[in-house]
């Protein structure tokens, strides 16, 4: 008896085995016509969107050889650019009597003063939150007198801010979905709360000031005491950071939009994936947007150039990109209006240190 059940289990373990290697087998089969085969829109899609990810970069070495990774790099990068913010070309209206009909924007708000827009791409889902007084977008973090090993889903995030609404932020520590490290410098209430600017290369502060202006400021060359003269000096309230930086190793960037200039870029400027983006109008109103990818719903994901087009038709004088891939979220009045694109965290998020919380509208 016992024999015959091991000689069954037996049977299906081998099944299984062979069935897991013919799939492994088609898939990199597959992929080698990819980066080998007559279309090159799809091989240098495959390696700048695969190149972007966490844990999967690993594959267009597989597949590819490093000449064709650099060139399809080269073929789909940004230029550098000035995001020196000019804030003079934003004016915040703080009347609030104003009717909503005699700005240049045809829009209604909610009694918090958001709005939420529904986009659909070509490769790609997104929403859209549009928050018209920028004092109301804030950081918020899991910190408590130090930063715990375990971040918390975006939700939890949110409401332990008193807040409504919210959307993923900058770059951290996301091996093993612990979430609870963030990378580069923290500001929250004008105060810092995580201070190493230096740690990454690459790395660019995003945040709004006292004055309630959305801030790019490249930190290359910062220590932990300049930029502590820096936040001081320039009225930093709530702020993290992000990496720019494009190689075979990886493919990050930030500055979207500068002062109402668009970035330049070869080809999509990067692959197709999930994102996050943040972005403030010449009325100051704060634009979130989250698009979905990586096979939700069928979809590939936003580029970088998909990111811009809607940024400059939402008329962002000022736009960053923030963390995407899995941790790109948004939520709403306690419920997810985008969530993570991994598949058992479709109702919650990653596990993140921060967010950028829209708080509610003071009566």
């Amino acid at each position: 008896m016992i024999k015959n059940v091991l000689k069954i289990v037996g049977r299906i373990a081998l099944v299984l085995l062979t069935t897991i290697v013919i799939l492994a087998g088609t898939l990199f089969i597959m992929l080698k016509k990819c980066c080998n085969g007559p279309s090159e829109a799809a091989r240098d899609l495959f390696i700048t969107t695969i190149l972007e990810t966490g844990q999967l970069k690993f594959l267009a070495g597989m597949v590819c050889t490093d000449e064709q990774i650099q060139e399809v790099v080269n073929k789909n990068s940004m230029s550098e650019m000035d995001t020196t913010v000019d804030t003079s070309l934003i004016s915040i209206n703080t009347n609030e009597s104003e009717d909503s009909s005699s700005s240049q924007y045809d829009e209604e708000f909610d009694e918090n003063g958001i709005r939420i827009e529904e986009i659909s791409g070509r490769t790609f889902f997104a929403k859209m939150m549009i928050i018209k007084d920028p004092s109301q977008v804030v950081m918020a973090s899991v910190y408590n007198n130090g930063w715990p090993e375990y971040g918390k889903d975006l939700d939890v995030i949110v409401s332990e801010r008193n807040a409504i609404a919210g959307v993923n932020a900058g770059i951290y520590q996301s091996a093993g979905n612990k979430g609870g490290q963030p990378l580069g410098v923290v500001v929250q209430d004008g105060k810092i709360t995580y201070n190493n600017p230096s740690g990454l290369t690459g790395l660019y502060m995003i945040g709004l000031n006292n004055d309630n202006i959305l801030i790019i400021k490249d930190l290359s060359g910062m220590s932990s005491s300049d930029f502590e003269r820096y936040v001081q000096e320039e009225g930093i309230r709530d702020a993290h950071c992000f990496q720019e930086e494009s190689s075979d190793a990886n493919n990050h960037f930030v500055s979207l939009i500068s002062n109402g200039e668009a970035r330049e870029f070869k080809g999509s400027g990067s692959g197709a994936n999930p994102r996050t983006a943040i972005g403030q109008r010449a009325d100051g109103a704060i634009l979130l947007l989250v698009t979905d990818g990586r096979g939700a719903s069928g979809h590939l994901g936003a580029t970088a150039s998909d990111l811009i087009s809607i940024m400059q038709e939402y008329g962002a004088v000022n736009a960053a990109n923030l963390d995407g891939g899995s941790s790109s979220t948004m939520v709403y009045n306690n419920a997810y209006e985008m969530t993570s694109v991994t598949f058992y965290y479709q109702n919650s998020s990653w596990k993140l240190p921060t967010a950028f919380a829209v708080l509610p509208k003071e009566n």
